[in-house]
């Protein structure tokens, strides 16, 4: 059973999933749009809502946090910089999904994931 068990395993361990999840977040940030998987664009966008509105108080333990979550520190600033002023009267919802039909290796469902 499921009891309790919350998100996705993406077929990964938790090492190379927690990796994973990270490089996409900062792909995403620092590019404003990426093309993945259906299953990792969802998992994708809460983490990416969670870091924008952590951006949006620029405090110094808001920072540390998103150092954390963050595997460079040019997507941190990008963040309190660029994307959190931009989203600071929107209460949620900072990214879009779009898909894109599937791959044509394995027949993955491919989505385009974008800042709105």
């Amino acid at each position: 059973m499921r009891h309790r068990n919350k998100g996705k395993i993406l077929d990964r361990k938790v090492g190379p999933r927690q990796a994973m999840v990270k490089n996409l977040v900062q792909s995403l940030v620092l590019y404003e749009k990426i093309k993945t998987t259906g299953a990792r664009a969802k998992v994708l966008r809460s983490q990416v809502e969670r870091c924008i509105t952590l951006g949006k108080k620029p405090t110094l333990a808001n920072r540390r946090l998103l150092l954390q979550r963050l595997p460079t520190e040019n997507a941190v600033k990008k963040i309190l910089e660029v994307l959190s002023p931009r989203y600071l009267e929107r209460k949620g919802g900072y990214t879009r999904i779009i898909k894109l039909g599937t791959r044509s290796g394995d027949r993955a469902e491919m989505v385009q994931i974008e800042f709105i």
